[in-house]
């Protein structure tokens, strides 16, 4: 983590990427405050916002990693924080749903085009052995933005009103263009340099497509991750309606609940970048046993309607997050690790995508079996297929493990013929 501290690089993105994700959740409240409350809309119209800001990236991700393999990611990551500053002055000025939901798809659009950027950049800003370290900070400044965005947007709102705070909003991003500036050179090769080839989407897409089937771990993670994160999304989306079950439920029991998650993230993240030399595949796999068990016994108390919910209920939040941060980052450090500069963009791309869409099926699904069989049952089946999921994962793991390693070995060996 010392050496971290001291590229100067990784610290300038890791300061764009707090300040710009702070913005992201004043934008998120107050736009929720201006159509939820002053414009009165129905719960369709409030869950359009959030496809709204999901849909770009499930569709244009791997367009974007594209992108990002053959542009400047510098230049994209400015150019995408400056054009996000200026739509999302348009909300300031927005009088419909409609102009609402342009601006969003348009700002989601722009952000499909970050992501990707913003994790090729690091690729070339930080050397492999502080890759894992990288990845658990950035879980560390997400989860925190996580817990601080929506506490001091809430607090914006009230003293200054929606249209104030996206002017808000709209500063951080020009500030994290500004911060962009001073990123220097990567060591490395650039996207245009690394790449004599372009062929047409198709084939780049594939190319991307195919890195990833070369690794067992990297697929079989992509598969773990995608199934995982559409049941978890199925049981999240419905959390609010499970603490609705509650005799004695406090009407702040679900931002608590957010906070404990947001903890746990921030927890997890440390002791990840403070140990990098973990095994990937089993973290990944006791995430996905942690988030079913936690959902499990929410399920579970809330239908004995237990008291004290203001203590477990933050408290099994908590143990979602820490687990989340479980499967996440060691998935995408090792990504990071065994993908070469030039396709990092492509490869997030297809994964940033697969996420995504897990992301807006998943609350889709929730919703539905919810209002079918009712909320518990949800959360019972939701859970116990989660478990299942990683009872699965451990009883693969072994064949995953040496396939990841006969791959890399075989990729070394490749590299080592090439540049000898």
């Amino acid at each position: 983590m010392k050496r971290l501290m001291k590229n100067k690089g990784y610290m300038i993105l890791m300061s764009a990427q707090a300040i710009s994700s702070i913005g992201d959740w004043l934008s998120i409240v107050a736009i929720i405050t201006l159509v939820g409350l002053k414009w009165d809309a129905s719960p369709l119209q409030v869950s359009f916002v959030f496809l709204c800001l999901a849909l770009p990236m499930a569709l244009f991700g791997p367009v974007a990693g594209i992108a990002a393999d053959r542009f400047n990611r510098k230049t994209l990551m400015i150019v995408s924080d400056v054009v996000r500053a200026v739509l999302i002055l348009i909300l300031t000025v927005a009088t419909s749903l409609w102009i609402v939901y342009t601006t969003l798809l348009t700002v989601g659009i722009f952000s499909a085009l970050f992501i990707p950027a913003k994790n090729g950049k690091l690729k070339e800003l930080v050397p492999e052995e502080d890759m894992k370290g990288a990845m658990s900070i950035t879980s560390m400044i997400d989860s925190s933005t996580k817990i601080l965005g929506p506490l001091v947007s809430g607090l914006l709102v009230a003293i200054f009103g929606a249209q104030q705070v996206f002017v808000i909003d709209s500063a951080t991003f020009f500030v994290s263009a500004l911060i962009l500036l001073f990123i220097p050179n990567a060591g490395g090769l650039e996207p245009s340099e690394s790449t004599t080839e372009q062929g047409s989407f198709k084939q780049e897409f594939s190319a991307g497509f195919s890195f990833l089937k070369s690794s067992r771990f990297m697929i079989t993670g992509l598969v773990l991750v995608g199934i995982s994160l559409l049941i978890l999304q199925s049981a999240d989306s419905q959390l609010i309606v499970l603490i609705r079950e509650l005799t004695d439920a406090s009407p702040d029991l679900f931002g608590y609940l957010v906070t404990g998650s947001g903890l746990g993230m921030f927890v997890a993240g440390f002791l990840l970048a403070k140990k990098t030399d973990y095994k990937p595949y089993p973290l990944m796999l006791l995430g996905v046993c942690g988030i079913g068990v936690s959902f499990g016994v929410m399920g579970l108390l809330t239908h004995y309607d237990l008291n004290y919910s203001l203590i477990w209920g933050p408290g099994m939040g908590f143990t979602a997050g820490f687990s989340a941060s479980l499967i996440f980052v060691p998935f995408q450090a090792t990504i990071q690790v065994h993908t070469p500069v030039h396709m990092t963009g492509r490869v997030f791309g297809v994964i940033n995508s697969v996420m995504t869409t897990a992301t807006i099926i998943g609350p889709l699904f929730g919703g539905w079996i919810a209002t079918v069989i009712g909320v518990i049952p949800t959360f019972t089946i939701t859970a116990s297929l989660l478990v299942f999921v990683s009872l699965i994962g451990w009883m693969t793991k072994r064949k995953v493990e040496r396939g990841n390693t006969d791959v890399s070995a075989s990729k070394q060996g490749t590299h080592e013929a090439t540049t000898g």
